[in-house]
């Protein structure tokens, strides 16, 4: 089993920037797939990011438009999202997300692990 547990989300005005984190334990973390999805109120939930094992195959969301990096620091098995020039229409609920590489056929999912989430607002 893999624990996921974000950190990092907050309120920001509109053009801001925020970092979030998630940190993970359980599993081998040079061998998961890692990745962000994001839910607005009322909204389906929605591929964000994800970054394969090894870190050097990144994916993005269709609505990121280059505003957004994923990262990862195996050696400290954490996963990193750094989100600049926020819009109101980022706010939601973001959760970090893991699978093992291997098993990963589609970025987009299935992912096994989910973290609960961490808020994010920006106000406009």
């Amino acid at each position: 089993q893999v624990q996921l547990v974000e950190s990092g989300g907050g309120v920001v005005q509109a053009g801001g920037s925020l970092r979030l984190s998630c940190a993970a334990s359980g599993g081998t973390f040079g061998l998961l797939a890692m990745g962000w999805f994001r839910q607005a109120p009322g909204k389906e939930r929605e591929f964000v990011a994800a970054i394969r094992a090894g870190g050097l195959e990144t994916y993005y969301g269709d609505s990121i438009e280059g505003r957004f990096t994923i990262s990862r620091e195996d050696d400290k098995k954490t996963v990193y999202l750094q989100m600049n020039n926020l819009e109101a229409e980022d706010t939601g609920v973001y959760s970090c997300v893991s699978h093992p590489d291997l098993l990963l056929y589609e970025v987009r999912g299935p992912y096994a692990y989910w973290g609960q989430g961490t808020q994010v607002t920006v106000s406009s």
